[in-house]
């Protein structure tokens, strides 16, 4: 069984600062990608940033120069820095780790940490 959890969010005022963490746990052989999506009220859930195993980031536009990922490999643990927010940042924000176990490979997800930015 593996867990995927969030933490991080909140209410932020724009041009704020938040940084979201990401722990998967269980029973985990490897991890080959972590990523962070976001679904705005109305809106489908859509990429904001992903990073591999081997450190490669892909950013969503609307992100990029304002957003970093980051991760923990020895941990588990991915990050996602949020700098400059905007209000159309006001999201819940979910994790989602590219796992390998002794089943195979699977996609697991948390379950979302609600993001916040007032004007």
């Amino acid at each position: 069984q593996v867990q995927v959890v969030e933490s991080g969010g909140g209410l932020v005022q724009a041009g704020g600062s938040l940084r979201l963490s990401c722990v998967a746990s269980g029973s985990i052989f490897s991890i080959n990608a972590m990523g962070w999506y976001r679904r705005a009220p109305g809106q489908q859930r859509e990429l904001v940033a992903v990073i591999t195993g081997g450190g490669s980031t892909n950013y969503a536009d609307s992100v990029k120069g304002r957003f970093t990922i980051s991760r923990d490999s020895v941990r588990d643990v991915a990050y996602l820095q949020m700098n400059s927010l905007k209000p159309e940042d006001t999201a819940v924000y979910y994790c989602n780790a590219d796992v390998f176990t002794s089943l195979g490979r699977s996609d697991y997800w948390g379950q979302g940490t609600q993001v916040t930015v007032s004007s």
